[in-house]
């Protein structure tokens, strides 16, 4: 059996942060040959970025890919919309759940594994102003306890 190498290109720090994730979901995306080139150079950004299901189909939106600097012509749209690639099982589950109040599908990293581009998405609910500051108060408090503990 081959291992599987995963090398993280980008992540969504700000989803953890502003939402609660509540499942996650590998999917493939379709890109074109300049936005794969800029992906490889690191220059994708996924702020701001959410997924929406159109027509039995999910789709990416305003994920940020920057244009590729050598391309003669021909270059893609860095917010385009990009189709994932899904099983229809999870496609259903997906549209079970943003059918519910207050669900949403964002992306939460970019990577790729075995050579292709693959795209994380979470289950996301919003927090709450106070749910945020609760996530900040407990995350410090853990740090300051690691870093008690390493002084001993």
């Amino acid at each position: 059996m081959e291992s599987e190498r995963i090398k993280i290109i980008a992540s969504n720090k700000k989803a953890r942060h502003d939402y609660d994730i509540s499942g996650e979901i590998e999917a493939g995306i379709v890109l074109v040959g300049t936005e794969v080139k800029s992906i490889r150079q690191g220059k994708i950004n996924l702020k701001d970025s959410y997924a929406e299901i159109k027509n039995g189909e999910v789709f990416l939106r305003q994920m940020h890919i920057t244009p590729y600097q050598n391309a003669y012509y021909d270059n893609h749209e860095p917010l385009r919309s990009r189709k994932l690639l899904l099983h229809n099982r999870e496609i259903k589950k997906l549209i079970g759940k943003v059918a519910e109040r207050g669900f949403t599908i964002v992306p939460l990293k970019v990577y790729f594994k075995n050579g292709k581009i693959k795209v994380q998405i979470g289950l996301a609910k919003g927090k709450k102003l106070y749910d945020k500051r609760d996530t900040i108060k407990k995350r410090d408090i853990e740090r300051d306890m690691d870093r008690d503990y390493k002084t001993r």
